[in-house]
């Protein structure tokens, strides 16, 4: 198996950020009041899950890789939260994609991981 170069060649990465501009198209059309309150709570947490796999693609130690990689698990846990949120206000119509797309990133985190304390 060949290594990665980057960060950006990670699929977990990738996918990660694609669930970030989602988020970002979803809270544009949250109400203004929410601006610094939810919006700005919920895209701080969506930004944090790809920006900790970038950060820990390149720490030395398979403990430090990890860890930011359970960052950013938390991050999608809050992510998660905020789309039962802005369902149950009325400010989505529907949360399942998202959430769909955040359990799939969930998953790759998990499975990534567990790769590195096993192979590494």
């Amino acid at each position: 198996m060949e290594k990665s170069k980057s960060f950006r060649e990670l699929i977990v990465w990738q996918k990660a950020h694609q669930f970030v501009l989602e988020v970002y198209k979803i809270t544009k059309k949250f109400p203004k009041e929410e601006l610094f309150c939810l919006t700005a709570q919920f895209r701080k947490a969506a930004v944090s899950i790809p920006a900790n796999i970038a950060e820990g693609y390149k720490k030395r130690g398979k403990n430090d890789k990890v860890r930011f990689f359970n960052i950013s698990e938390g991050s999608f846990e809050e992510c998660k939260y905020y789309l039962i949120l802005a369902f149950d206000l009325d400010y989505i119509d529907s949360n399942e994609s998202l959430l769909d797309m955040a359990e799939e990133v969930s998953k790759l985190l998990c499975s990534y991981s567990q790769k590195i304390l096993d192979n590494e």
